[in-house]
């Protein structure tokens, strides 16, 4: 989820500062919702950590929360909750959960994932 001051274009490639991650849960399962800024917007040199945010942007955090908890429920389906007690990482967890992600990403390239083991 990019913050910036400015709307991307939908499958822009920008450089990003990452800032922060939630936990949903989404049909039991974790999806991890990454929280950046687009690298040249003007809040970028006051944004170092989701700390950050909830500073100069109040409510934006809250805001992503709610909005990923309800996006579903008008096609029927229930709402997302969220682990860790429904609070945003900060930007070192946000950066490991990025880094063992893209693990999994370079072996699935690789071929080395396990038939059965992954529903893509």
């Amino acid at each position: 989820m990019e913050i910036g001051n400015s709307a991307l274009a939908t499958g822009t490639v920008t450089p990003v500062k990452v800032l922060g991650v939630l936990a949903m849960i989404d049909d039991g399962e974790v999806d991890w919702k990454i929280i950046a800024i687009n690298s040249k917007d003007p809040m970028a040199d006051k944004l170092h950590d989701i700390v950050d945010v909830d500073a100069h942007m109040p409510g934006v955090v809250s805001g992503i929360r709610e909005w990923f908890r309800w996006y579903k429920t008008p096609d029927n389906k229930p709402i997302n909750r969220f682990g860790f007690e429904e609070k945003c990482l900060d930007r070192k967890y946000a950066l490991e959960v990025i880094d063992e992600t893209h693990g999994h990403y370079r072996k699935l390239k690789a071929g080395k994932v396990e038939k059965g083991k992954l529903w893509v």
